[in-house]
């Protein structure tokens, strides 16, 4: 019985394409035009690397302004710790723009029997107080070379204050740190005189915070009202004749009682005339 012929399987030919040739068919898949891009891994790597390392930095730039894109909603001076400069600082002079201190009082350089007026001017106006040089003249004397020496310019009224009503009925200056604490660098006796009758625009001597004694030194205030509490216990020296309204107007402030009191207008300078 004759053998089956098995059937010849033929070899299919296959095509071959060089480097960079696609079928026919692969072709058809191929993107085309602005979509070629997404098929380049190389350029899609370096694109996101790029917008990785910017989104990075952008994060690094916003943590480091943080503190100023965010509102502050806690209470006025919460958290804040300061520290009382002390007279000597010539870092915590330098904010009212006074660093001069004297190692000792100065000489006599008044005459007692000439009168003396003090023009103080502020953020605010003028200010004129005649000076009692023959009730305090030790009291004078020291005002007048402080003042002649440019010791008040650019020191603040760093305490002006309000009675119960909000009207200003005392304010007080020449401590250059701004305190209450600072002064020239020495001090004088307090000196008793006739006339310390507390009514509206007495110029007195104030003592710096934390004196063992009542001393004078360069703090002075002025009353804006009658303090009769006051009668007797500080060293008056001069009377507003003119501009009590300008004082008024200062701003109130008191670092005794507010953590963070807003700044307060300053004496710009204070001319003495004399005849």
């Amino acid at each position: 019985m004759p053998r089956k012929k098995q059937p010849v399987q033929r070899k299919r030919r296959q095509k071959t394409y060089r480097e960079g040739e696609l079928s026919s068919s692969a072709s058809a898949l191929k993107p085309k035009g602005a979509f070629r891009i997404f098929s380049n891994y190389k350029l899609f790597a370096i694109i996101g690397a790029v917008v990785l390392i910017g989104g990075l930095a952008l994060s690094a730039s916003r943590v480091g302004s943080g503190s100023s894109s965010t509102s502050n909603t806690g209470v006025r001076g919460q958290g804040v710790v300061r520290t009382t400069p002390n007279a000597e600082d010539a870092t915590a002079n330098a904010g009212t723009g006074n660093t001069k201190q004297y190692q000792t009082a100065p000489a006599l350089i008044i005459d007692p029997l000439k009168t003396y007026t003090a023009v103080i001017k502020t953020d605010k106006g003028e200010v004129k107080v005649q000076l009692l040089a023959n009730e305090a003249p030790a009291t004078v004397n020291n005002f007048v070379f402080l003042a002649n020496d440019h010791f008040y310019d650019g020191v603040s009224f760093f305490r002006v204050v309000t009675d119960t009503q909000g009207q200003i009925h005392i304010v007080q200056a020449g401590d250059p740190t701004g305190t209450g604490s600072g002064g020239p660098g020495y001090t004088l006796p307090q000196e008793p005189t006739d006339n310390e009758t507390f009514g509206a625009g007495v110029l007195a001597m104030a003592k710096p915070n934390e004196a063992g004694a009542p001393n004078n030194g360069s703090q002075f205030f002025i009353t804006t009202t009658d303090e009769p509490t006051f009668d007797g216990k500080y060293t008056v020296f001069g009377k507003v004749v003119d501009g009590l309204d300008v004082l008024k107007q200062l701003q109130p402030r008191d670092p005794q009682a507010q953590q963070d009191p807003p700044p307060g207008d300053r004496i710009q300078s204070i001319d003495i005339q004399s005849s």
